[in-house]
């Protein structure tokens, strides 16, 4: 769904970096490799992934019959033994590979007008982005924004971990996150920063829509620019020793109180 701007809106100098599109995979790389039941699954359902080679063993082919047969495709025999040494012997593939080309990214403009968006502040690890998408496609985030440098890889472990959100959550890729937030108020964004020494309590605060809830790496948080252009900084309250949430798990408690909180 394409927003429609306010009358008055012109983006902010540079801001246009958001609306530049950019292939979904990882950096300098033509093709991309999901593994996991899941993760395969999706993309088969996605007409805009292309089955370039796909490996299954019996069982996995099994229990994919039915995107198979919708995807019209015929996966190449594959023995588990055969996909670890593609794969790795750590990884979890879940009896199926399948090599494709990587997706194109969103644009601000094909985020929803009224929805929540979650931006992510130079988190890294592929697990945790992973996860972040599965939660985004759990709550109905209209999208991710991710930093261009400092993201993981948008395939393999990420995908795994995504478990099929990777082809069905928009996300953008920008330059300049800071310009980018900058935007999301031009265009009414309410911008949320979250960290444990933020000032509001993020299950008391008053929450609208369109709502951007940005998020940064564990440990380091928010960098001091990007906090700069939140409207607020809100913490998710806890208890007991263990006080502190991975950014994934903060993501999802992030978009439970919006869904129930947030007015449009």
């Amino acid at each position: 769904m394409r927003r429609q701007k306010p009358r008055n809106f012109k983006p902010s100098p540079g801001a246009r970096h958001g609306r530049q599109r950019h292939k979904r995979g990882q950096a300098g790389s033509d093709r991309v490799l999901l593994y996991g039941l899941h993760a395969v699954e999706a993309a088969l359902a996605n007409p805009d992934r292309p089955v370039i080679r796909l490996l299954a063993t019996e069982n996995a082919t099994q229990r994919l019959a039915g995107a198979l047969a919708e995807r019209k495709v015929t996966p190449t025999p594959a023995s588990p033994k055969e996909l670890d040494r593609l794969l790795g012997s750590d990884t979890v593939h879940q009896g199926v590979m399948l090599e494709t080309d990587p997706l194109e990214t969103a644009d601000l403009d094909d985020l929803n007008a009224d929805g929540v968006v979650l931006v992510l502040d130079q988190v890294t690890d592929p697990q945790n982005v992973g996860a972040v998408l599965r939660s985004a496609a759990a709550f109905g985030a209209s999208g991710v924004v991710l930093t261009e440098r400092h993201s993981p890889p948008l395939s393999g472990a990420l995908a795994k971990a995504a478990s099929g959100a990777l082809d069905t959550v928009p996300i953008v890729l920008v330059k300049n996150l800071a310009q980018t937030l900058a935007e999301l108020g031009e265009r009414g964004y309410l911008r949320v920063g979250l960290g444990e020494e933020g000032s509001e309590a993020l299950e008391t605060a008053v929450l609208t829509k369109p709502l951007a809830l940005v998020l940064g790496a564990e440990g380091r948080g928010l960098r001091h620019l990007t906090r700069e252009h939140c409207d607020r900084f809100c913490r998710i309250t806890t208890q007991g020793a263990l006080a502190s949430l991975n950014v994934s798990n903060a993501a999802a408690i992030a978009l439970h109180w919006a869904s129930l909180k947030a007015q449009t």
